[in-house]
């Protein structure tokens, strides 16, 4: 696909991607019938959660699918993906330290500390928070070589966030265990791959 095709394409998906937040406050709002629920705030931090994990896991998705279709411009949708899942994750860290603590940095630090799930999930936003600092092309080029190595912190990340849901979901772990399958399979096809490339290095190399 050309450049110009790729940047108008970008519009939509920039606006399909805004979907979740019109939803969220038509929910807060109460438009058209729609509403949080009998707990607006565990309903908020889970909503806005959840869709930055959905995000974060579609940004891991790209490589594999442009290796699996041969499509190199799939790649310029990936920090557009990684932006909105930090921005979500944003709206959840919010929710939770803003209305649910209101910024009482005592009880949030406490949290912290001694709720494995919060300090889990504390740290990987944390990591994200790096690789969103660090994303625009400034800092590539600033960074040079340790951009790609501080920006593996996606995956570290990733496996701190659906283990932190994991803890934190009580009853139902349905929807947890699937984002963990997700994971395991975009992280196993990735080793997988570089398993192969170790290999075929190895095997063409003289002895």
């Amino acid at each position: 696909m050309k450049a110009k095709h790729v940047r108008l394409l970008k519009v939509p998906v920039f606006g399909l991607s805004l979907i979740p937040l019109a939803i969220l406050v038509a929910e807060i709002l109460g438009l058209w019938g729609l509403s949080l629920g009998t707990n607006p705030v565990e309903a908020l931090i889970h909503f806005t959660g959840t869709w930055g994990l959905n995000f974060l896991l579609i940004t891991l998705a790209i490589t594999p699918l442009r290796r699996l279709t041969g499509q190199a411009w799939l790649v310029r949708f990936r920090r557009m993906f990684g932006l909105f899942a930090y921005f979500y994750l944003v709206l959840h860290f919010l929710s939770y330290a803003g209305i649910d603590q209101r910024f009482a940095l005592g009880f949030i630090l406490e949290d912290i500390a001694d709720r494995p799930y919060i300090t889990l999930g504390f740290t990987a936003f944390l990591m994200l928070s790096a690789l969103a600092l660090t994303s625009t092309r400034g800092m590539v080029r600033r960074l040079g070589p340790r951009w790609k190595k501080l920006h593996r912190l996606v995956y570290p990340a990733a496996i701190l966030g659906v283990w932190h849901y994991y803890w934190l979901v009580k009853a139902d772990l349905l929807e947890p265990l699937l984002y963990a399958a997700g994971l395991a399979l975009l992280l196993g096809m990735r080793a997988w791959w570089r398993w192969r490339q170790r290999r075929a290095a190895a095997s063409s190399s003289p002895a």
